[in-house]
């Protein structure tokens, strides 16, 4: 479905928007065009993006929140294989609401990335490229986006229901004990996001606060 929003709102700053049915601003300048992007994410794409770029996913992506993240740091602190290989692959912190009829799954928000933070250097460390959620990450997470090269995107809240729509494929890969926590298989195509946190250090929520210090009239 098309959609033009103009001004979105992450954790509570406001970001550029992510363009799908794209049209001129008022201002009579172009939008910026969003970069499509396939998974699985290579190394050569990551270290191009750049925070704040937009972004379309399309690929596959894998769901996992606290639950499931504890459980995949704890095998690989004991050295057992995963239940699903993710070098180079991209977790999206969500829990999917149950799939509606002729649906894959329902409704598919962000969760709220910090819960993730203590798990998410080991996970990066066994090559897990991307992550996608809501909210900052701790000096320490953003310290291993650099160190293991890969990217933290922001997912636009509120939309819980539009970016369901833009999974095209749904299926329990692992812990299936974890209820709608389990780590899901998704099919995506065109899912929106933002860089927040990209490899060279940059974090978009600390140079949007900065902008807006300022009285950037481009914020």
């Amino acid at each position: 479905m098309p959609l033009n929003l103009r001004r979105v709102r992450l954790s509570g700053i406001n970001l550029p928007s992510i363009i799908l049915g794209r049209s001129p601003s008022r201002t009579g300048r172009a939008m910026p065009t969003p970069i499509d992007l396939h998974t699985p994410l290579r190394p050569p794409l990551v270290e191009v993006l750049r925070a704040g770029d937009e972004v379309l996913l399309s690929g596959v992506v894998y769901t996992a929140r606290d639950a499931a993240h504890e459980r995949l740091a704890r095998m690989l602190s004991h050295g057992e294989a995963l239940p699903v290989d993710l070098r180079n692959q991209v977790i999206y912190y969500c829990a999917p609401t149950p799939a509606r009829p002729g649906r894959p799954i329902g409704s598919a928000g962000p969760t709220t990335a910090s819960r993730m933070d203590a798990y998410t250097p080991s996970l990066l460390a066994a090559g897990v490229r991307g992550m996608i959620g809501k909210g900052k990450r701790s000096r320490e997470v953003r310290d291993a986006i650099r160190q293991f090269r890969a990217v933290y995107f922001g997912a636009v809240e509120g939309t819980a229901a539009l970016l369901g729509e833009r999974v095209q494929e749904a299926a329990v890969i692992a812990f299936p004990d974890l209820g709608p926590e389990a780590i899901y298989r998704l099919v995506v195509d065109k899912f929106p996001a933002i860089v927040v946190n990209d490899v060279q250090g940059r974090d978009l929520y600390e140079e949007g606060r900065e902008r807006y210090r300022r009285g950037d009239s481009q914020f």
